[in-house]
């Protein structure tokens, strides 16, 4: 590409991209310092306050015992520990558990409150990534294709009768609710009934977890105080699969949808596209062809 195309093609598309990025970013930013900086900060400051609480109920503990005392307790909940309850907690390494971290793993989540501690795990862990991921995005890519290719037809859309057109339509817009009942809606109650969270809490955790942002504030399974069938993670992981081959199919269907929908209502308001000629409904008032 000669240098003066090069430098046109920045300045026309490349650089004012850049700036939209770049002030979006400039944006979250701000907003996100306006909704939580205060919050952090009462937080931080109770944390304080209950230290010295703790110290002066407990005489015989000196500030660089605690302090030393609350390292140990960061340690284990990067390792994966919960230091609430007892030594009775569930693992973290159990089957169901192992399945789960797996998932986020090929899924690229990774929730961060869980992560392999030993050399042996985390050497495994980088191969395993390495394969596990082409391989995730070769199975999301296939599955979301079949079943779009089930679901619509593309070759000649226009040349269908109008009938099986808008059938056609309400069988996208009717996949596109159920899916969302099914992978947005209900996970999201389910999850808030069994972790006591809120169903908006639920319904971020659901979202955070199938755009693959996976924050790690919310995580199933993971409360020592609660009883969890043994299968509770792995069909957890089973959701997350799922609800990535829907978003992939959402992702390809939603743009063809709103495409067929537009020309759904230009063909029933009797306008021809193929020709660019514009008819009333009524054949007494057509209008003579403009040109382009």
């Amino acid at each position: 590409m000669p240098r003066a195309g090069l430098c046109s093609y920045w300045r026309g598309r490349v650089l004012p991209l850049l700036l939209a990025y770049v002030c979006y970013l400039l944006f979250g930013a701000t907003v996100f310092r306006l909704l939580e900086k205060q919050a952090e900060s009462q937080s931080r400051d109770q944390f304080q306050l209950e230290k010295l609480r703790f110290l002066e109920n407990y005489t015989c503990l000196d500030q660089q015992a605690l302090e030393q005392f609350v390292q140990v307790i960061l340690e284990a909940w990067v390792k994966g520990v919960n230091p609430k309850g007892n030594s009775t907690n569930p693992s973290n390494w159990d089957f169901g558990s192992s399945f789960f971290f797996a998932g986020t793993v090929v899924t690229t989540i990774g929730y961060g409150n869980l992560a392999p501690s030993t050399e042996a795990g985390q050497v495994f862990c980088v191969f395993y990534a390495l394969m596990g991921i082409p391989l995730n995005v070769v199975f999301l890519n296939h599955l979301g294709t079949g079943l779009r290719t089930h679901l619509t037809t593309l070759d000649r859309w226009e040349d269908h009768p109008r009938r099986s057109q808008l059938l056609q339509v309400l069988g996208l817009a009717l996949f596109l609710t159920l899916g969302t009942l099914v992978i947005l809606i209900f996970p999201p109650m389910f999850f808030s009934h069994v972790e006591g969270w809120s169903f908006g809490e639920g319904f971020y955790f659901a979202f955070i977890t199938l755009s693959t942002i996976g924050f790690g504030d919310y995580v199933v399974g993971t409360d020592p105080s609660k009883h969890y069938i043994a299968v509770y993670r792995s069909l957890a992981a089973v959701w997350i699969l799922l609800g990535l081959a829907w978003l992939a199919v959402v992702l390809s269907l939603g743009p063809l949808l709103l495409h067929r929908c537009s020309r759904l209502w230009l063909l029933i308001r009797g306008l021809d596209l193929k020709d660019g000629t514009a008819q009333d409904s009524d054949p007494r008032l057509q209008k003579t062809p403009m040109s382009a």
